[in-house]
C-alpha cells in the first residue's frame, strides 16, 4: 500500500494525497495553523479511516453470515493527549447497524472480531488508545437508519 502526498503551497496548510489505488484526497489545517479550512484535518481523516475500517468490517461480517443487513453508520469519537505529539487516548465506535431480521448476539459478535482481529485500524491505534464500542439495532425495511 502507498500513498503520495503533495504540499499545496499556495493555500497555505492544504495537502493533496494520491492513493495507491488512483485516489485522491484533500486535507487542510486550521486557519490559527495557516491553513484555510477547506478540508479535513489530517488527524480527522485517521479518524475517518478508522471508522470506515471498523464499518466495513462489521458489513462484510453480517454478510458473510447471509444476514440481511441493509445500512451500517459508525459515530466515531475521540479523545487526545494535551501535549505534542498528541496521540489519540481515547476512541469510541458506536455503530448503528439496519437490518432486518438479525439477530442482536451476530452483530456484537461482528463487531468484537472486527475489534479484535481484522481492524487493521483499531487494533493499530489500540497502541495508544483505549478503543471502545457500541451498538444500536435498528429495524430497517427501507435500507436506512
Amino acid at each position: 500500500m502507498e500513498c503520495t502526498i503533495d504540499w499545496l503551497a499556495a493555500s497555505g496548510m492544504a495537502f493533496s494525497a494520491e492513493t495507491g489505488s488512483g485516489h485522491l484526497l484533500t486535507m487542510d489545517g486550521a486557519a490559527d495553523g495557516g491553513g484555510r479550512n477547506l478540508a479535513p484535518r489530517p488527524m480527522e481523516t485517521v479518524l475517518a479511516g478508522t471508522g470506515a475500517c471498523a464499518a466495513y468490517d462489521v458489513v462484510l461480517i453480517l454478510k458473510r453470515g447471509r444476514h440481511d443487513v441493509r445500512s451500517c453508520r459508525v459515530k466515531v469519537t475521540s479523545e487526545r493527549a494535551a501535549a505534542d505529539p498528541k496521540v489519540f487516548t481515547k476512541i469510541h465506535l458506536h455503530f448503528v447497524v439496519g437490518a432486518v431480521g438479525v439477530p442482536a448476539a451476530a452483530v456484537e459478535r461482528a463487531i468484537a472480531l472486527s475489534h479484535d482481529r481484522y481492524c487493521s485500524a483499531t487494533i493499530m491505534l489500540a497502541k495508544t488508545a483505549a478503543i471502545t464500542t457500541s451498538y444500536e439495532l435498528v429495524a430497517s425495511g427501507d435500507g436506512q437508519t
